[in-house]
C-alpha cells in the first residue's frame, strides 16, 4: 500500500510506470530529473527510478521495449535524454552498468563508493547530468549506532524496516529510521541510493535492502 500512494502521489510530477504484459515484475518507472527522489542534478533529463524485469522474463526483450517507450516518452516530450543509477560493477537494486552501455549510456558522474550515474543524451555536447556536491564522498551521518534512510519507493521498505528495527533493538543497538517524504528530503539525503541506506557508527554499509537472515549476520559481524 506505501508503495501505491507513493506512485500516486508522483503522478502531479511527471511520474510515468509502464508495466509490461505480463504476471510479475517487468515495469519501468520513471520522472522529470528536477522531480526525482534521488541527489542528482539532471535539468531536463528523464530519470529513471527503476527498470525491473525478474529472471523468468530475462532473454524475451522486454527490457528493450519499456528502455524504448521510455526513450520515445523523453523525445515527445522534449527532455534531453535518460539518466539512472548504477554502480561500477553490477549490484543489487541498482542498473546493471553492463547493460546500460550495451544500450548506449555514457558515464556521466561517480560518487563513493561505488556509485555510477549513467546517461543517455539525445544530442551531442548536452550537459552532463552529475551527483550533488554532498554525496560526492563517502557517504556518512554523525549519529552512532544504526541509520537507516528510506522512501517508500520500493514496497519491500514498508515490510522489511520494522523487522530491522526489532532486530537491531534485541541486540541493544540504538536503530534510527529516516523515513524520506518529500522529494527534497530525498534530494538532500546522504546517499545516492534514497530507497535504502544503512550507516553503523557513521559510517556507510549497504544500500541493498536486507532481509532479516542478512542483518543478523551484519550484526554479527560488527559486534565482534
Amino acid at each position: 500500500m506505501a508503495k501505491k500512494a507513493w506512485l500516486k502521489d508522483r503522478l502531479d510530477d511527471g511520474l510515468v510506470f509502464l508495466k509490461g504484459n505480463v504476471r510479475g515484475k517487468c515495469f519501468i518507472e520513471y520522472l522529470p530529473a528536477e522531480a526525482a527522489w534521488a541527489p542528482v542534478n539532471a535539468p531536463g533529463y528523464f530519470y529513471i527510478d527503476c527498470l525491473w524485469v525478474s529472471g523468468q522474463f530475462k532473454g524475451h526483450g522486454y527490457s528493450s521495449l519499456l528502455l524504448e517507450a521510455c526513450i520515445r516518452d523523453a523525445k515527445e516530450k522534449g527532455r534531453k535524454g535518460l539518466t539512472i543509477l548504477s554502480s561500477q560493477k553490477k549490484q543489487g537494486f541498482l542498473a546493471d552498468p553492463k547493460y546500460l552501455r550495451h544500450k548506449g549510456f555514457l558515464l556521466a558522474d561517480t560518487a563513493a563508493p561505488h556509485f555510477e550515474l549513467m546517461f543517455l543524451p539525445f544530442a551531442e555536447g548536452e550537459e552532463k547530468p552529475c551527483f550533488r556536491p554532498h554525496v560526492k564522498e563517502k557517504p556518512c551521518v554523525p549519529q552512532e549506532g544504526i541509520v537507516l534512510y528510506y522512501t517508500s519507493q520500493c514496497p519491500f521498505t514498508a515490510k522489511y524496516v520494522p523487522l530491522l528495527q526489532e532486530i537491531a533493538e534485541r541486540h541493544g543497538i540504538a536503530f534510527d529510521a529516516v523515513h524520506l517524504l518529500t522529494k527534497e528530503q530525498a534530494q538532500s539525503a546522504p546517499c545516492p541510493f534514497t530507497t535504502f541506506s544503512l550507516f553503523y557508527q557513521g559510517k556507510f554499509i549497504t544500500h541493498e535492502i536486507l532481509s532479516e537472515k542478512k542483518f543478523e549476520k551484519l550484526l554479527d559481524s560488527v559486534e565482534e
